[in-house]
Order: structure tokens, then sequence, then C-alpha cells
């Protein structure tokens, strides 16, 4: 019982941390109000105004819905896509080296950019807003992945070869768990800022469920699939009794 409220009052002050960041930005935030001004940067409180203007209207959680969906679609769209066609560039080399540079050149881009290209070639409907997810997410989890798989240890990918591995076994079992740690940071990664106190309180939301998938959803999951990793600190490997 007394390390279960130990734990509990540990949990509950390390909330403090999450807090004070929120704290600190939105103090940023209204810092650079001060000295963009409104039409470059709305107010934390011109930002909330504009949010409950739009839910007394009743257009918020109907608009905030569409957008989610076709962000979701989008996202899964891009993690998948972009997984399976990392992994495969880690394998190959010669495709390695052919897709680096268009990663590149894409990962160089300004998210901004995307959204104002997506809305000159496919408008205001739900294609714009769908692309511009997949074409900004997309070579971020490229990239995890293929970095996941090129950097296997040597060791360990021999060791599997030598025992005549069956090759759903080794893809599931030597290179999943490792190429999971970068695909993780890669997923969670990607997020657009528009600066416009409407599209703001309409990205609260939108944003609102996407940390909800990031922090409910993928991280539990991580924690799952890598449970040696200590979040609290770096890596921690428990060597088993008897070495």
């Amino acid at each position: 019982m007394k390390a279960y409220l130990k734990d509990a009052a540990a949990y509950l002050w390390s909330g403090w941390g999450p807090v004070s960041s929120v704290l600190l930005f939105v103090a940023l935030w209204e810092f650079g109000h001060q000295v963009y001004g409104t039409l470059i940067l709305p107010s934390p409180i011109q930002t909330m105004q504009a949010f409950v203007q739009i839910y007394d209207e009743g257009v918020m959680l109907p608009a905030a819905m569409i957008t989610a969906k076709r962000a979701m679609f989008g996202f899964f769209v891009a993690i998948g896509v972009g997984s399976v066609l990392g992994i495969a560039a880690g394998l190959s080399m010669t495709a390695s080296r052919a897709m680096r540079p268009i990663v590149t050149i894409a990962l160089g881009v300004p998210p901004i950019t995307w959204v104002v290209l997506a809305l000159m070639w496919f408008g205001m409907g739900g294609g714009s807003a769908v692309f511009t997810v997949v074409v900004t997410t997309l070579p971020i989890t490229f990239a995890g992945a293929m970095m996941g798989t090129r950097t296997l240890d040597n060791g360990l990918h021999d060791m599997a070869r030598t025992y005549h591995t069956p090759f759903l076994m080794m893809l599931w079992d030597v290179y999943l768990p490792h190429v999971l740690s970068y695909l993780f940071p890669a997923w969670i990664t990607g997020r657009i800022a528009m600066d416009t106190p409407g599209t703001l309180a309409l990205l609260v939301c939108v944003l609102g469920m996407l940390m909800a998938v990031e922090y409910l959803l993928l991280e539990p999951i991580q924690r799952q699939l890598e449970p040696w990793r200590n979040t609290d600190g770096p890596a921690n490997f428990n060597t088993p009794k008897g070495f």
C-alpha cells in the first residue's frame, strides 16, 4: 500500500513538468503576439474567443470532425506506405540511394509551403488536407524506417542467418523490434500550425485528437513493445541472472 501511494504521489508530481511546459508555451505565445501583432500571431485570448464563438455558432464540432477524419486518413496512409517503403529501401542499398534525394528534398520543404500548394492544386476540398498530411508525414516515416533497417546490428542479423531463421520470424523478431524504435518517433513527429485566430481555434481540437492518438495509443503500444526502455532516463538493460 505504501509503495502504491508513493508511486501515485510520484506520478502526480511528475505532472507538473507538462503543466509548466504548457504555461511556458502560452507565455512565449503571448510574447510573440506582443512583438508581431494580431495579423501575424493572434494572442491566446483572441484564439480562445474565436474558439468560443465558433462553438456557439455550432460549426466547430462538424468542421473539427471532418478535418480530423481527413487528417487521420492521411496520417495512416502516410505511416503505412512510408513504413513499408522505408523498410524496403533499408533492405536494398540501391533503393536507399535512389530514394534518399527525393526524401531529402521533401523534408527540406516547410509544411506551410505544402499547405499553399495543396490549396492551389486541390482547392478547399478534402483532398488538400489529405495531401498535406501525407506529403509532410510520409518522408519522415520513410526516413525513420529506412534508418532503422539500415542500422540493425550485423552480428544479430548474421546469427539469425546462421541458424537458418525463417524470413517471417526474422522480420518479426529481429527487424521489427529494432525498426520500431525509429518508427515511433517518426510517427509522432509532424505538426502544422496556422496563424489566424479561426484556424488556430479549430486546430486546438484537431491537435487535441492527434495528441490523444499519440499519448493514448502510440506511446502505450511503444511501452508494451519496448519494455526494456526506461522513459525516465537512459536505456536500462537488466542483465539476466547467471551472466
